[in-house]
């Protein structure tokens, strides 16, 4: 567990939506007792609070406003914590539909919560990276694969190595100060406008 993410619960924006009682009551006690700034929802809303963690109770007569939300767009969607009632087994299909990052049972216990929600934070921070890598990489694949088609566009057209096509692209992207991926969009409009399609489209 690092203990750089202990930290970082102070201060952190934490929604919970959840009904108005005790239970709520008590868990936002333990969230402020470590720190964290609380916002309290009830009934679900329709889209995502402006929190970096919220936690969700899950009652089943709240089963289509909580689908809702899970379906609802977001920019960057907050790290998850499902809260379930004491083996409360009719939420489990909703939790696992929900991609929680981890589950609190109530009643909570303050020293639980803090050690569940610190290993759920790390784990999440993870596959945040994880997926902010392959969103890079798929960028990165796409932009080659633009580069590739250009070059072929030019190689067709002007009867030059792949090389002379490359360096054209090159050279024109300098030129008017664009990425090459750009560029090489540019010439692929350019061709379709022509009616040409080169052999890998």
């Amino acid at each position: 567990m690092s203990i750089r993410i202990l930290h970082e619960f102070r201060g952190q924006r934490v929604g919970v939506i959840h009904p108005p009682g005790e239970p709520c009551t008590s868990l936002v006690g333990h969230l402020r007792g470590i720190g964290c700034t609380v916002e309290t929802i009830w009934p679900v809303p329709e889209a995502w609070p402006e929190a970096e963690i919220v936690f969700l109770a899950m009652p089943p007569d709240a089963k289509a406003a909580i689908l809702a939300l899970l379906g609802a767009p977001a920019e960057r969607r907050p790290m998850l914590v499902a809260v379930v009632g004491h083996e409360d087994a009719a939420a489990l299909p909703l939790v696992l539909e929900s991609n929680a990052a981890a589950v609190i049972e109530q009643p909570i216990e303050p020293v639980g919560l803090l050690a569940n929600l610190a290993v759920a934070r790390g784990l999440w921070l993870e596959r945040e990276e994880a997926r902010r890598t392959i969103a890079r990489l798929e960028r990165k694949l796409g932009g080659v694969q633009k580069i590739q088609r250009a070059k072929n566009i030019l190689m067709a057209f002007q009867g030059i190595s792949e090389e002379d096509a490359y360096q054209s692209i090159r050279r024109q992207a300098m030129a008017k100060r664009m990425p090459m991926e750009d560029m090489a969009l540019t010439i692929i409009h350019a061709s379709e406008h022509l009616n040409y399609r080169p052999k890998d489209a």
